[in-house]
Parts: C-alpha cells; structure tokens; sequence
C-alpha cells in the first residue's frame, strides 16, 4: 500500500484529500508545514509526497530543493500559483508533477495513480540496469556512471537520460519525452527539454558542443548513440 505525505497549510483541505486517497486504498500522513514534514520524511517513508508551495516559515519550492538532496521520491506540487515561472521553476528544482488548485479530487487521483506507476516502473531492477557504450545505469539506485565514474545529475537530467537509453538509436520527439519525463499532464514548454538536454551534454558528453551520444535529430527529436562515433 503506498503511503502518501500531504504538505499543507489548509487543515480541511488537507483532511479532505487524506480522506479521499485513503478510501482509494492509500496510508496518508500530513503535515501543515515544512518543519512537520522533515519530521515526518525522517521517521516514515513515503511513497510519493503533495506539496503545496504557500507555507508558513518554509515555501514549497525550498521544502521540495531540500527533499531532492535526499530522495527521489515521486513529487506532485498542489498550488493556487499557476504562473509559468511557478511551473517551471517547480520542475527544475525536482517537481515530477504541478496540479493546480483548485482541482477535483478525481482528478488529484489520476495524477497520484500515473505518478506511482511511472516510479513503479522505474525501481524495477531486472528492467532497468544496462550498459550502454560508455555508460552504465542503475534506474533502481539512481545511478549513471561514465567510463566507471558516477556523474551527479538532478532528478530531471537522469530521468530524462534513461527515457532516451532505453531506446539507443531511435529518434524521441520533445512532446513524447515531455510526457514520459514530466508527465502526461504536465504544463511544461518543450524548450525545457532542450535546456535539460544542454545541461546533460554538459555534463555527460567530451565536447558538449559537438555530442556524440546525446544527438539532436533535426526535426524529429533526440536520439541516445551508444558508439563513439560522431553522427
């Protein structure tokens, strides 16, 4: 049963959603700010966390920044801000999902169901360790090595590296790995995957300017190249 931590400040709103997910079949916990979640985080594991980002003492976004330097549990943002800059710095910072409020409860499920699914996918370790020309990967730890040497990426960049891995020599466009990436709800621009692909470059490629690995296909996409020749 996977168990759910709600970050709110709204105490009836938060009841409500607890009730709600636990007569989906789900254990909740909640917190009301970002001392009570820590609290919590440190003495029961989640599943997956619902982060509001108006907070007293701690925002959402620096609870979330925090977390991130833990964890990579699944992490859904549930807020009244619905700027582009809020999204967008919400997923940069390790946000997997952004729901705003208000939402309908059906709707919050649908976003806890996809997002369960996606991270169930990734831990499972028959399906998601490989080596791939320099790289080896390790969905399940968290791990991307090059040439033996770990390379620390954000949530984001890994998540985005092994959607492309997966598939060596195919073309994904931004849309698909939008959706398989930042979630089939996701508000994101398609230029935030060209940015993440930069910083990946950057950090994964000899000569970022010219990749080898990480290649643009004009028109189409990315493509992952696991040999060692220029495309």
């Amino acid at each position: 049963m996977a168990r759910i931590l709600i970050v709110d400040d709204d105490a009836d709103l938060s009841a409500i959603t607890a009730r709600f997910l636990e007569s989906e079949g789900y254990e909740t916990t909640r917190a009301g700010s970002a001392e009570e979640a820590y609290d919590l985080l440190t003495r029961h594991p989640v599943d997956l966390v619902l982060l509001d980002i108006n907070l007293p003492t701690e925002d959402g976004f620096a609870i979330c920044s925090e977390i991130r330097r833990a964890s990579t549990v699944p992490l859904i943002f549930a807020s009244a801000r619905t700027s582009e800059t809020d999204r967008i710095t919400g997923f940069d910072i390790g946000g997997d999902d952004y729901l705003p409020k208000p939402y309908s409860l059906r709707e919050l499920l649908s976003h806890v169901k996809a997002l369960l699914r996606r991270a169930s996918d990734f831990s499972n370790p028959t399906a998601t360790s490989r080596t791939v020309g320099p790289f080896a990967i390790d969905e399940a730890a968290g791990i991307l090595a090059k040439n033996g040497e770990p390379v620390a990426l954000s949530p984001k960049e890994f998540a985005l590296a092994c959607r492309l891995m997966r598939a060596p020599g195919t073309a994904v466009s931004k849309e698909q790995l939008l959706g398989d990436v930042w979630g089939p709800f996701s508000d994101v621009e398609p230029q935030t995957v060209s940015v993440h692909m930069n910083w990946l470059r950057t950090k994964l490629e000899d000569d970022p300017q010219h990749p080898r690995h990480f290649v643009t296909v004009r028109g189409k996409g990315y493509r992952f190249d696991p040999c060692e020749t220029a495309s």
